[in-house]
């Protein structure tokens, strides 16, 4: 009986033990860098949704094909949210243990939500390109959060100046009245203080129109346009809600030409429905389109050519596929930065690829040099600063194609710091956390 309780003793210990230290032996024996892929390829959203995941697989197919990540293979898996919090915190919590987890892209700012309070604990970084939680730009406070390339805030503003230089000057909106027509969600919720502040200093009106996920009923919110006669409207609009809104602005005569959409309601799924009745509506872009980078041109070769596409050849190229591509090679350049330090040809734990979001240096030439020339705008974080970027510009939908692009765009900063810090400020608070120590940026 002795010797079977020491046996039972020694058990639990090791078990313990083995629990405690499952992360890291769990990492250290990884022979491939993981990717946990959360998507959406069924429900209202798939037609958005479908053409971002399959640019984010393609990538990693490329990288896979010429040698990895300093030789270190790449490892993946798919898991369907519907784009619903719930499925996404599960599809998080089944894939986080995986041998080599680098980072979560949720896909979803409502997911955002539900992870940014599980990722410090769990140690694994969120990256949430153009959507998310906007006061996350403020690294001191979301240490593991990095909105890249842009915030609700930064898409808000960046519109609100376009608007303004169309009317002649940023006093010309005073008087003028804007109409937020939005998915009534975290998403649709998060430009609103922007609107309102903007409102307040350059003397527009704003409504605010919400609609019912998933916004294929629509009639309600476009009798309020009908009524109120904005001068603008804006579209914070995803999947099956943005061509519904089109149609009933054509329905209500709404002109096009008077509506903007956010960079996720400016993507071919939304208006190819609408054709020719859409013309003149502009919406944000991020990113270009087509197939002339050299990156696309290397996915074909390299993948769609061999018979290894994720999804149909004719779709590679289009906005939301090359959004879907740039946000995986940001992931993997994170992880070849965090190799810089901490190993090359290592699988690097979600610690190490957090230090390499927080270290990105992609400037013009190596953007040239992974052949992203033309597509996107340098990116380059810091410790304070987790966007990296707050660039974009406006394209318009001509009846067949996106085009007519305008000058980029960045969005005021003496606007948008004052707000992130309060934000995050007034978040540390609810959260008992405290700002961190400069020694920190370092680990």
């Amino acid at each position: 009986m002795k010797l079977k309780s020491l046996a039972l003793t020694a058990a639990l210990v090791a078990g313990t033990l083995g629990a405690a230290l499952a992360p890291s032996v769990v990492n250290a024996q990884a022979k491939e860098q993981f990717f946990p892929l959360l998507v959406y390829r069924t429900g209202p959203y798939a037609p958005n949704g479908t053409p971002w995941a399959n640019g984010k697989q393609d990538y990693i197919k490329l990288v896979n094909a010429t040698g990895g990540i300093n030789g270190v293979k790449i490892a993946y898996e798919e898991c369907e949210t519907g784009y619903a919090t719930d499925k996404g915190v599960e599809c998080y919590e089944r894939l986080k243990g995986r041998p080599g987890v680098a980072l979560f892209d949720p896909q979803a700012t409502g997911i955002t939500f539900a992870l940014t309070d599980k990722v410090p604990t769990d140690k694994i970084p969120l990256i949430t390109l153009g959507y998310g939680l906007a006061a996350s730009q403020d690294g001191g406070v979301f240490k593991w959060n990095f909105p890249l390339m842009g915030s609700y805030w930064t898409a808000a503003d960046i519109l609100i100046q376009h608007i303004g230089k169309k009317e002649g000057g940023m006093d010309k909106l005073k008087g003028k009245k804007i109409a937020l027509v939005y998915h009534d969600s975290p998403f649709g919720k998060e430009p609103i203080p922007l609107l309102q502040e903007r409102a307040k200093q350059n003397g527009f009106e704003l409504s605010l129109i919400p609609v019912t996920a998933p916004g294929v009923e629509q009639k309600s919110a476009w009798l309020q346009v009908r009524q109120q006669r904005p001068d603008f409207v804006l579209l914070w609009g995803w999947g099956v809600m943005n061509s519904t809104a089109l149609k009933e602005a054509v329905a209500t005569g709404y002109p096009r030409e008077k509506m903007y959409g956010v960079w996720w309601a400016g993507a071919e799924p939304d208006v190819k429905d609408v054709g020719a009745n859409a013309k003149g509506y502009h919406a944000l872009a991020l990113n270009t389109s087509g197939t002339q980078p050299k990156v696309i041109q290397d996915i074909l070769k390299q993948v769609h050519d061999k018979g290894q596409g994720t999804g149909p050849k004719d779709e590679v190229g289009s906005v939301l596929y090359t959004r879907g591509v740039i946000i995986q090679m940001l992931t993997i350049e994170a992880v070849k930065r965090a190799q810089e330090r901490f190993g090359k040809g290592k699988v690097m734990t979600g610690e190490q690829v957090r230090w390499g979001m927080e270290n990105l240096a992609l400037d013009q030439k190596k953007l040239d040099a992974l052949g992203f020339s033309g597509v996107m705008r340098p990116v380059s974080t810091s410790c304070q600063d987790h966007m990296g970027s707050t660039w974009a510009r406006v394209h318009t939908w001509d009846g067949a194609k996106w085009g007519d692009m305008s000058d980029w765009y960045q969005a005021d900063e003496q606007i948008i710091k004052p707000m992130v810090k309060a934000a995050a400020d007034k978040y540390a608070g609810e959260k008992k956390l405290t700002r961190r120590e400069a020694a920190d940026c370092q680990s």
